[in-house]
Order: structure tokens, then sequence, then C-alpha cells
């Protein structure tokens, strides 16, 4: 168990990081928080109560928002607004790397404002699970009408099912039943559920959760759409046989040539061991791939650098695609829009 001084010490390199670099924020904006917003409070991330503090005030209006808008049957505009004030609640949460009364009750009041915005929705939404050494792996399925194919997302290692709302949308709109789970040191999975990330265990739940996912719709097609460590796990499940497609951004590689921050590393830590055996990434060389990848790369990505995603790229089968953008860092934040409409396309290609 980490000494408290430790907790406290990651949540105030957390906090120093999230007041010096802009770059802290792309996630998050891309995500849903407003800029005006940010700029509004940024300034004083001096410690977690002011954290918490200055989140609460922009969820609680924007929820006040939502409110108001499904009054008068503005039912889209409503859905939105309780995603973004849910992102907010997330954002409150995910300050506490370790499982502590105050991160678990904030991540009830994200799944509160996210179900909320599921009540307004007129997608089909449904709550299930399923177990991975006796502790229930939490996800959500969105059925469109006239479903094309069903789209598997997978979070980055350090996210939640309900962050990703607007890759949810996206494809949602393009007619792609969503499936999104947390997996082991994700989410509900570990915040409520005390499941941290390992490898053995991610390979269980990965194949586990493809293999639920054909079941329940075994006349579509099955599609992963991964990013960052969720896209390495994409193309781990892309051996799968049962997938058809797989569009990974950012995909990471080899852990000991992944360039982390220090205070990511320490987060890290508390929800996936760094053991080096039992580390929560695949072993690609290992795999025996199967599917075709579309990959995307940011050339300015100090996280995963292009030789490796290359030396990655190379050992992906035929019908591979590679796509590069010249401006983009990890995650390709700015072009994630693009990125998966170019997805959808590639999905929809027969």
């Amino acid at each position: 168990m980490k000494l408290l001084s430790n907790i406290d010490s990651v949540i105030a390199r957390t906090l120093k990081t999230s007041i010096l670099f802009d770059s802290f924020w792309e996630r998050w904006l891309v995500h849903g928080i407003e800029q005006n917003d940010l700029d509004r409070i940024r300034n004083s991330f001096t410690s977690i109560e002011n954290w918490t503090e200055g989140w609460l005030s922009v969820a609680k209006r924007i929820e006040s928002s939502a409110v108001q808008m499904k009054e008068q049957q503005l039912w889209r505009e409503a859905e939105y607004m309780y995603r973004v004030a849910s992102l907010c609640y997330n954002l409150i949460h995910w300050i506490h790397p370790d499982r502590n009364s105050e991160k678990m009750n904030w991540y009830k009041e994200c799944i509160r404002a996210f179900q909320y915005a599921d009540s307004v929705s007129p997608i089909e939404t449904r709550y299930v699970h399923f177990e991975v050494e006796n502790h229930a792996c939490s996800g959500r399925i969105r059925v469109p009408s006239h479903p094309v194919g069903c789209i598997i997302i997978v979070n980055p290692i350090d996210s939640t099912k309900e962050e990703l709302f607007k890759y949810e949308m996206d494809f949602n709109c393009n007619g792609f039943v969503t499936v999104s789970f947390d997996g082991p040191g994700q989410g509900e999975t570990y915040t409520l559920n005390g499941l941290r990330g390992t490898k053995n265990r991610w390979e269980y739940f990965m194949d586990r959760l493809i293999a639920f996912a054909a079941s329940e719709f075994s006349d579509l097609p099955i599609h992963l759409f991964g990013t960052s460590l969720g896209a390495s796990w994409a193309i781990y499940g892309s051996c799968h046989p049962q997938i058809t497609k797989t569009a990974a951004v950012s995909p990471a590689v080899e852990f000991e040539r992944l360039h982390l921050p220090a205070y990511f590393l320490e987060r890290m830590d508390l929800s996936c061991t760094l053991v080096p055996e039992k580390r929560a990434m695949p072993d690609f060389k290992s795999l025996q791939y199967r599917s075709p990848v579309l990959v995307f790369h940011g050339k300015k990505d100090q996280m995963v650098l292009s030789p490796d995603m290359y030396r990655l790229y190379e050992r992906l089968p035929a019908g591979k695609r590679l796509v590069e953008y010249d401006e983009e860092g990890h995650c390709c934040n700015n072009r994630l829009d693009e990125i998966r409409q170019r997805a959808l396309r590639w999905f929809k290609l027969k």
C-alpha cells in the first residue's frame, strides 16, 4: 500500500503539471471541457480542494443548463450537457490516484450525470458486466436503430468508459453499436470494484470482451477502436478470429521504450502493476496477427517515437494502413474528430 505522503506527492505533481503545461489539457479539451471554463479556474489549482471546488462549480452550472434544456424538451442539447457535466465530475474523481472514499463518491456522481444523459437520449443504452477474477468489469452498450456494425471502444489505461462519449456519439450516429467497458485498473472496474490491471487480466478481459460482443451481435461485423495503451490492447484483440478490422491511435509499444511523465507513472502504479513481467502491455512479438489494422501516428509523439511505431507497424498483417500527422503528438488529439470519421469509412469498406 502507498503511504499517504506519497499519494500527496503524486497529487501535488499532477496539480503543478496542470498549471504549467498546456499539453496536459489537450485530452480533456477534445473530450468536451470548454476552454473558457478551464481558463477561468486553471490558475487556482494549487490544492486538491481548489481543483474540486473549481470543477464542481462548472459541473453544477452545466448540469443546471441540462435540466433547463430537458424541461424545454431539447433532448439532444440536454444529453450533451449532462455528458459534459459528467466529464467535470470525472475530473474531480480522476485527481485522486488511490481508491479513497472521495474518489469513489465523485465517480458515482460522474456515473449519475452520465445516466441522466442516457435517459434523454434516443439511442438505447444497456448496462452490462462480466467478471474477471471474481471482480465485475462494468460496461455499456449503445444500440442505434438499424445497426450496420459493432465497434468495441478500448479506452486509454488512465481513462473511463464515460470520458470518451464523443466517440460513442460519432459511431452511433453512423449506425454502429458501441460497446465500452472499464477494463482492469480503469474506471468503475478499478474505482468501485477494486480490480487492478495486469497483463494476464487484460488478456483475459479482451478475450471475454470480444466474445461477449460477438455473442450479443452475431449478425454484425465486430471492430475495435483504441487509443494509446487502449490501442495496444486493440491490436492484441485484432488477433481474435471474431474481429473484422481494428483502428489504433498512437498504440504504445514496449513499455521500457515509452517516454512517460513521472506523475503519470506514479498514478499508474496504483491502478496497474508496474512489475515488469506483469505490466498491462501485450507482448507484440508473440502475437499471431490476423485481421487488418489501421494505425494513426503523430510524428511529434514524444511518448511513442516514430522508429518504434514503424517497427510495430511492420509486424502487422496484410491489409494494414498507416496514417501520419506531421504536427500531432501522442493520441493525435487535434485530429481525433477526423480520425474517427476516417476509421468509420474504413470500417464500412467491404
